[in-house]
């Protein structure tokens, strides 16, 4: 974000304006699941770019998306809420570096179905970027329960963290510090959702200092943390909006890896 504001990334976004403002708020309890859960996303318009940032459902104060939209890029990035500066920024981002081959992008195809096959479609391509032998374990940052299919599927471990806490579909109990799990596994697969709550720069810094993959699962931040690449991040699966639970039909999502010449 100091960078931008600098204008050491492209334009000065003090002069580039948003266009639309607005949040996705869905409800979610996939036939043959235990459970349900709620997602809520604060989304941001810059020239054709979409920036998101998820939000605890509820939380945004009244007004926000109006105050958002037609404002000028820098005072979004100078908000006093996180999700805002997150959304605008990744909007910025989008608008100078979309997700194509030239900057660095392979495309995924996610194919149509129903909301669980196209969750379940989705868990396999984020899978597909942990470069790890079966008996690994992985720390799962943000419990998305077709994640942990996938890996028992693959024969990995897993120890699942959230914030909220709580138990797996499985029963599983949930850590809520990141910074305990990461002491105790092979590589870290983490939401983007960490950006948006505060918590990316330790878990970040940690993954740095033990050497410890950490691969991104980002719906928000999607255009944010490919920059981070090389940089304590190993790998970036990248899903800008709209995203694959807001229909049936086939979409694509986006592989980045610091070593580009890694398998997926």
């Amino acid at each position: 974000m100091t960078r931008a504001l600098a204008g050491e990334l492209g334009p000065d976004p003090r002069h580039r304006r948003t266009t639309v403002a607005f949040t996705t708020s869905q409800a979610v309890r996939h036939d043959g699941r235990r459970g349900g859960y709620r997602n809520e996303v604060l989304s941001i318009r810059v020239g054709k770019a979409v920036g998101s940032c998820a939000v605890e459902p509820g939380t945004l104060p009244a007004g926000t998306v109006d105050e958002c939209a037609g404002t000028a890029l820098g005072r979004l990035l100078t908000h006093p809420l996180l999700p805002v500066r997150v959304a605008a920024l990744d909007a910025y981002l989008m608008d100078l570096a979309p997700h194509t081959a030239a900057n660095g992008a392979r495309p995924v195809a996610v194919p149509g179905g129903t909301s669980l096959e196209r969750s379940q479609a989705r868990a396999r391509a984020v899978v597909d970027l942990l470069d790890l032998a079966p008996g690994s374990t992985v720390l799962v940052v943000g419990v998305v329960n077709s994640l942990l299919a996938e890996l028992r599927a693959r024969g990995l471990g897993y120890l699942p963290c959230d914030l909220k806490g709580g138990t797996t579909e499985w029963g599983e109990p949930v850590l809520t510090d990141t910074l305990d799990g990461q002491a105790h596994c092979d590589a870290v697969l983490a939401s983007g959702m960490t950006v948006g709550n505060g918590t990316f720069g330790p878990l970040l810094e940690t993954a740095r200092d033990h050497g410890t993959p950490l691969v991104m699962f980002a719906q928000t931040g999607s255009a944010v943390l490919p920059r981070f690449l090389g940089a304590g991040v190993a790998a970036v699966c990248a899903e800008p909006y709209p995203f694959f639970w807001l229909d049936g039909g086939p979409g694509t999502i986006h592989h980045y890896r610091a070593d580009p010449g890694g398998t997926s």
